[in-house]
């Protein structure tokens, strides 16, 4: 018997890569404004991929769509990261945005600008991220060295190298000695998670700008908060981190800045960034790597 009563057609594109099979893969379910919220759980469930996102119309009148993102485990998430910029190229690449170049997105109840642009060839995709806000310092370095599988009697970790900050989701930024260090990273998601809970942090963003070019970091991300062992691409933790080292830098004024991430994983990504002193932009593109059908 035939119980299948609707077909809702889906994406996956890689956000932050030049080529398929890189970057971070991204469900994209379009014209998904018939599925309710238990379904749309339910389908992240079944893709396992870090984030599946649905592109709604939106409740608020002033925005152009609505985006809800969800994790393998069914959470829901609302930071601006590959989740939002996957489904802006997707539309973009599909020609549903016509010949604007400015939107505004509705993620839970921010309203954020959106800007399209192209190079060569291909559409990016340019993410105003919410205000940046430093949440608090982590203090027991030891036990994060710990979680982290570094070894403790190291220097892996200098001293208030440790912090929380938020562009919509708050991230804790750990910065390590060395791109080595980054590597050997294996967290122990047991001992990682009350830490992240108690410095009131969704994932770990371990980094280096040791070694790396003037403007470039090198980091991994963890988020046992969400069942997110590791991922290639986070937006949402390259933003903070912009901002972080923009106001460690002493500028003060506009800053440029590239994380490279997932190179461990064989899924080398590259977040651009534009960081001023009281906001984030996040960019880049993807690439189209298979579509199909659900059968609901």
């Amino acid at each position: 018997m035939n119980i299948t009563n609707k077909i809702q057609q889906y994406a996956i594109v890689d956000v932050f890569a030049e080529r398929p099979l890189r970057g971070n893969p991204l469900a994209v379910v379009p014209d998904a404004d018939d599925l309710d919220e238990h379904t749309m759980r339910a389908i992240a469930v079944e893709f396992n991929l870090s984030e599946t996102s649905f592109a709604l119309a939106p409740t608020k009148a002033s925005a152009d769509f609505r985006i809800r993102s969800f994790t393998p485990t069914g959470d829901e998430v609302f930071g601006v990261g590959h989740n939002a910029l996957g489904v802006w190229w997707w539309l973009a690449e599909t020609g549903q945005l016509g010949e604007r170049t400015s939107f505004v997105q509705q993620l839970g109840d921010e309203l954020l600008p959106v800007s399209i642009g192209r190079e060569n060839g291909r559409a990016t995709v340019s993410l105003a991220q919410a205000m940046p806000r430093h949440i608090g310092d982590v203090g027991d370095l030891e036990a994060l060295a710990e979680a982290l599988g570094l070894d403790k009697t190291e220097p892996a970790l200098g001293p208030q190298e440790a912090v929380v900050v938020s562009t919509g989701a708050a991230h804790m930024l750990v910065r390590l000695v060395s791109r080595n260090e980054v590597d050997r990273a294996e967290p122990d998601a047991s001992m990682l998670l009350p830490l992240l809970e108690r410095a009131g942090a969704q994932g770990c963003y371990v980094f280096t700008t040791s070694g790396e070019q003037r403007g470039e970091a090198y980091a991994r991300f963890f988020n046992p908060t969400v069942g997110i062992r590791e991922d290639p691409a986070t937006g949402s933790a390259a933003g903070p981190l912009g901002w972080l080292l923009a106001n460690r830098s002493g500028a003060g004024g506009q800053e440029t800045f590239t994380v490279v991430q997932g190179v461990s994983m064989g899924r080398e990504s590259h977040i651009r960034l534009l960081v001023r002193p009281d906001a984030v932009e996040l960019t880049g593109s993807a690439v189209l790597t298979a579509t199909g059908q659900l059968h609901l």
